[in-house]
């Protein structure tokens, strides 16, 4: 499916997430130019959340406030989008502290591969469907 110009940059930034994710996963091959040693890897994802990954769910945050009581079922997925944001908040902060990075990483990127395939397959899919071509535009107004 096409994506609405309004949701089309949060979908576009889910790319650079799905690769930090395989990159995160145990066992992962070696990526040319990213880091290869668990701890540079740790490293660069809590950077990449720092710089972009954050701004990213605060935009997403946003835009589930403007689309509230568009339908039921976007209302219900909202409340698991935010719990999810939450929870890899809290893994991308624990790589900081944690005894077993590997563990937590590879954790942290199946987490973020289901929820970023989660908002790709049913929650932009919902939007487009259920709300309006006006609150559309305002989440275009939002991301720009």
């Amino acid at each position: 499916m096409q994506r609405h110009e309004a949701i089309a940059p949060l979908s576009r930034d889910h790319h650079a997430s799905l690769i930090l994710a395989q990159l995160l996963k145990r066992n992962a091959p070696v990526y040319r130019e990213l880091p290869e040693s668990a701890k540079d890897k740790a490293v660069y994802a809590r950077q990449q959340f720092e710089e972009h990954i954050k701004k990213h769910f605060q935009q997403e945050e946003t835009m589930l406030e403007k689309v509230k009581d568009c339908h039921v079922e976007v209302d219900m997925l909202a409340k698991e989008i935010r719990a999810e944001h939450k929870e890899l908040v809290d893994l991308f902060q624990a790589l900081q502290s944690s005894t077993d990075v590997v563990d937590t990483m590879d954790t942290l990127a199946n987490k973020l591969e289901q929820h970023i395939r989660k908002e790709e397959r049913i929650l932009f899919p919902l939007l487009q469907q259920h709300c309006s071509e006006e609150t559309l535009q305002e989440i275009h107004e939002l991301l720009h």
